[in-house]
C-alpha cells in the first residue's frame, strides 16, 4: 500500500514537473529559432539598407560629376582675369545651377593661390579671402587629379549649413595646376534622407576611407567627425581590402552595440554604412516572444494548477498525517516566498540573532574546552562570526538602514588615531600624509561609519596606485554659500579631502563615480559600493561628497560635513573590574527567541544578575505589575504581540521611571528613533564586555534624568 501511495504521488510530481519543464523546453526552442530568424532578417535589412544608401549616394555624386562637366564648359578657355572680368555673369549661371539642385550648398572657383574667383552664393566675392588652407585645395595643389571629397566644412563666404566639398583641380593647357573647382554638398541632405529610411534602432552614415564621418543618423550633439582610432573594426576591414562587409561591433562614438554593414561607393573614397541596434533587435524578438507567452503561459499554469490540485486531493485521501505534512510544506513554501519580499533589514535581524547564538555558545564552550585543538576550532568559529557581523553591517550600510549613533568628534584627533588602520590596509609603497588644523575641528557623525568611509577611500586610492604613491588626507573648515555651492549646502562645514597620486579617471568615469554598482575594476575585484557608501554616509550626516580627477595625475574625493561647535565627546571609560561586583540584582529579560534568550541570560548571570525571562512586551508589563523589584529591563526591539521593545521602553518610562531599560536588536527600523529618544540600544551580536558597558550606560542615564528632574534646593 505504501508503495502504491509513493508511486501515485511520484507520478503526479513528475507530471507537475513535466507540465512546467516540457513547455519551458518547447518555448526555449521556439524562442531560440525565432531569435535566429530575427538575426537573418536583420542581416537582410542591413543589406537592403546598404543597397538603398549606395544607390542614393552614387546618384548624388554622379550628379555632382555632371555638374563639374557643366562648369568646365562654362569656363573653358577663360583665364583667371577673364573669370574676374565676367564674375557677375558667371555668378548668375552658377547660381541657376545650384538653385535647381537642393542638395548643393554652392559652387566655388579658386585660383592657383586659393583666392576665390567666382562663387554661386555671393557676388562679388571678397578679393582678399584665402581658402588655401582647405584640405581639398592642398590635395589638388599636391597633384590630386581625381574628384576629392573633403571633410565637413562650415560656410566662410556665404550660405548656410555644414557641407562637404567635392573638388577638382583646374589644369592649364600645359598641364600645370591653375586652381580648383569646388562644389559643396549639404550634409543635411543625406541626413534628411536617412531620417526617411529610419526605423527603431536604425543607424546610417556616410564615411570617408580615413574614418571621417560626413553624415550620420541618429545625430549626436558634439559627436566627433572622425572615428576615434585606426583599429576601429570598420577601418581594420577596409585596410584588409574588404569593400563590403557585415559584422557585429560596438560604436566607438556612442558605445552602442549594432549589427553594422558598409559598402564602398564605386570610384569614390566613400562608404555607405548601415546598422541596427542590438537592443532594437532584442526588443522586436521579445515582443514576438511575448505573443508565445500569452498563449502558452495560461495553458501551462492551468495544467500546473490542475495537477497541483490533484496532488493535494490525492494526499488528503491517504491519511491525516500526510495531509498535515502537505499543509506544513505549503506553509513553509509561503514563508519562503514571504521572506523573498523582505528587505535587507529583515535578513540582518535574523542573521544577527543566529550570530548571537553562535558567539554566545562559543563563549560558554571556552570555559569547558581548554584543549589546544578545541581552542583553535573555537577561534575559527569566533572569526567566522565576526566576519558575518561585518558582512551584516555592510549590507545595512549599503541599504542605509544602519542604526547611527552620532557623536561629536574632533577630526584633528580622530584622523591621526585611525592612521594605523590605514597603514595596515595599504601597501608599504604608499605614503600616508595627514594635514589637519591646529585647533579643534569638530563634526557630529557616527564614528564607525566615518572610519568606514575613510577606509573605502583609502582602498580605492590603493587600487589606483599599483606602483605606489602618496595618499593625502587634508582637513579644512570651509563656509559654503548655498546657491552655486556643493549640493546647495550653506553654512559652516568641514571639508575632508582624500587625494591620491594614482592613474586618475576620464570625465565619463568621473561623472558616474558615486553610482551604486558602478566600477571600472575587473570582475571579482570590486562591487562598486565603496564610493556609493561614502556618498550615502555624507548625505545621511547632513553633508555631501564631490570628486575631481585628472588622468595620469590622481583623484581627490572631498567629504563635506556640517561643522559642530559642541565640545567633542570623550570616549566613555571602561567599566572598572571592581564594578562587576556592584552588578548584583535582578534583570527582566524580554526575548521571544529562546536560544537568544538563553545566551543573553547566561551573560547576565556571568555578570552577577538574577534573571527573569518573558517572551513579549505584554508579559513584561504583567510581570512588573506583579513585582517591580527589578534593577534593569533588557528587551529585544522586534517581538510578537503587537508591542515592540521601543513601545515597551516608553511604557516603563511612564509607569516605572526608576527602572533602567536597555534595548537590543539585530536590526529594526525603530532602533534609530530609539537612539534619538535617548534610549540605549545594544547591537546584536554582543559579548559580555559590550553588555556590561551598555548596562552601565543605561543605569547612568536613569540617574542623570533623576538628577535633572529633582527639585532645586532652596
Amino acid at each position: 500500500m505504501v508503495t502504491e501511495r509513493q508511486a501515485a504521488i511520484r507520478l503526479l510530481r513528475w507530471m507537475i514537473a513535466a507540465s512546467v519543464v516540457l513547455p519551458t523546453i518547447l518555448f526555449s526552442i521556439v524562442a531560440w529559432m525565432d531569435y535566429q530568424n530575427f538575426g537573418r532578417l536583420t542581416n537582410e535589412r542591413v543589406e537592403r539598407s546598404l543597397d538603398v544608401l549606395h544607390e542614393h549616394s552614387l546618384k548624388v555624386l554622379q550628379t555632382i560629376e555632371r555638374t563639374f562637366g557643366e562648369v568646365d564648359e562654362i569656363i573653358r578657355g577663360m583665364s583667371d582675369d577673364d573669370i574676374r572680368a565676367h564674375e557677375v555673369a558667371l555668378h548668375q549661371r552658377l547660381k541657376r545651377i545650384v538653385s535647381t539642385m537642393p542638395r548643393m550648398q554652392g559652387i566655388l572657383i579658386l585660383d592657383r593661390h586659393g583666392r576665390p574667383l567666382v562663387f554661386s552664393n555671393n557676388a562679388p566675392v571678397p578679393k582678399n579671402a584665402d581658402l588655401s588652407d582647405h584640405d581639398y585645395f592642398r590635395a589638388a595643389k599636391a597633384g590630386e587629379r581625381g574628384t576629392y571629397v573633403s571633410t565637413i566644412n562650415t560656410p566662410r563666404l556665404g550660405g548656410q549649413g555644414s557641407f562637404i566639398s567635392l573638388a577638382r583641380a583646374r589644369v592649364s593647357a600645359d598641364g600645370k595646376f591653375n586652381g580648383v573647382v569646388a562644389i559643396g554638398v549639404l550634409t543635411s541632405y543625406f541626413e534628411k534622407f536617412y531620417t526617411q529610411l529610419a526605423r527603431q534602432g536604425s543607424f546610417f552614415a556616410l564615411v570617408r576611407s580615413d574614418g571621417s564621418v560626413l553624415a550620420r543618423y541618429p545625430r549626436l550633439s558634439g559627436a566627433p567627425v572622425r572615428l576615434p582610432a585606426a583599429n576601429t573594426e570598420m577601418l581594420v576591414r577596409i585596410a584588409r581590402g574588404l569593400d563590403h562587409s557585415v559584422y557585429w561591433a560596438e560604436s566607438p562614438v556612442d558605445h552602442v552595440k549594432r549589427l553594422m554593414g558598409y559598402r564602398k561607393l564605386r570610384d569614390f573614397p566613400l562608404y555607405a554604412v548601415a546598422g541596427m541596434e542590438r537592443r532594437a533587435i532584442l526588443y522586436e524578438w521579445l515582443r514576438s516572444t511575448v505573443n508565445y507567452l500569452m498563449f502558452g503561459l495560461p495553458l501551462t499554469m492551468f495544467l500546473f494548477l490542475g495537477l497541483g490540485l490533484a496532488l493535494r486531493r490525492t494526499r488528503r485521501l491517504y491519511d491525516e498525517a500526510e495531509r498535515r505534512e502537505a499543509a506544513e510544506d505549503a506553509l513553509r513554501q509561503a514563508q519562503r516566498l514571504e521572506a523573498l519580499g523582505q528587505l535587507t533589514g529583515g535578513v540582518a535581524h535574523d542573521f544577527n540573532n543566529l550570530l548571537m547564538v553562535v558567539s554566545g555558545s562559543v563563549q560558554r564552550l571556552r570555559n569547558d574546552l581548554t584543549d589546544k585543538k578545541h581552542v583553535r576550532l573555537l577561534d575559527m568559529i569566533s572569526t567566522a562570526t565576526q566576519r558575518g557581523e561585518t558582512l551584516t553591517r555592510q549590507l545595512l550600510s549599503y541599504s542605509r538602514r544602519q542604526t547611527l549613533a552620532p557623536q561629536v568628534i574632533d577630526l584633528t584627533q580622530r584622523l591621526p588615531a585611525i592612521r594605523e588602520l590605514l597603514t595596515r590596509s595599504l601597501r608599504s609603497d604608499i605614503a600616508i600624509r595627514l594635514d589637519v588644523p591646529d585647533g579643534v575641528c569638530a563634526v557630529k557623525v557616527d564614528p564607525g561609519e566615518f572610519e568606514l568611509a575613510i577606509l573605502n577611500l583609502a582602498i580605492n586610492a590603493k587600487d589606483a596606485m599599483p606602483n605606489g604613491g602618496a595618499l593625502t588626507i587634508r582637513v579644512k573648515p570651509v563656509i559654503l554659500r548655498g546657491e552655486g555651492a556643493t549640493d546647495g549646502l550653506a553654512g559652516d562645514f568641514v571639508a575632508i579631502r582624500v587625494s591620491d597620486t594614482g592613474t586618475g579617471m576620464p570625465p565619463k568615469v568621473l561623472a558616474r563615480v558615486f553610482e551604486p554598482f558602478f566600477t571600472t575594476k575587473e570582475v571579482g575585484k570590486g562591487t562598486g559600493l565603496g564610493l556609493s557608501q561614502v556618498y550615502g554616509f555624507a548625505k545621511q550626516s547632513g553633508g555631501a561628497a564631490t570628486a575631481s580627477s585628472t588622468e595620469g595625475q590622481g583623484t581627490a574625493i572631498t567629504i563635506f560635513l556640517p561643522r559642530c561647535h559642541e565640545v567633542p565627546e570623550v570616549a566613555a571609560p571602561q567599566v572598572p573590574a571592581q564594578a562587576q561586583s556592584q552588578m548584583i540584582g535582578t534583570v527582566l529579560l524580554v526575548e521571544d527567541n529562546t536560544d537568544v534568550a538563553e545566551v543573553g541570560a547566561g551573560y547576565l548571570r556571568q555578570l552577577g544578575y538574577r534573571v527573569r525571562n518573558v517572551g513579549n512586551a505584554q508579559a513584561a508589563l504583567a510581570s512588573l505589575r506583579m513585582d517591580a523589584g527589578v534593577d534593569l529591563v533588557f528587551s529585544d526591539i522586534l517581538m510578537p504581540g503587537g508591542m515592540n521593545g521601543v513601545e515597551l521602553a516608553r511604557e516603563i518610562g511612564e509607569r516605572f521611571p526608576d527602572i533602567p531599560v536597555l534595548l537590543t536588536t539585530g536590526y529594526s527600523a525603530s532602533a534609530q528613533g530609539a537612539v534619538r529618544e535617548g534610549l540605549v540600544v545594544l547591537q546584536k551580536p554582543y559579548d559580555v564586555d559590550s553588555l556590561k558597558r551598555h548596562i552601565h550606560e543605561a543605569i547612568e542615564g536613569v540617574k542623570a534624568r533623576a538628577r535633572k528632574d529633582a527639585p532645586a534646593e532652596v
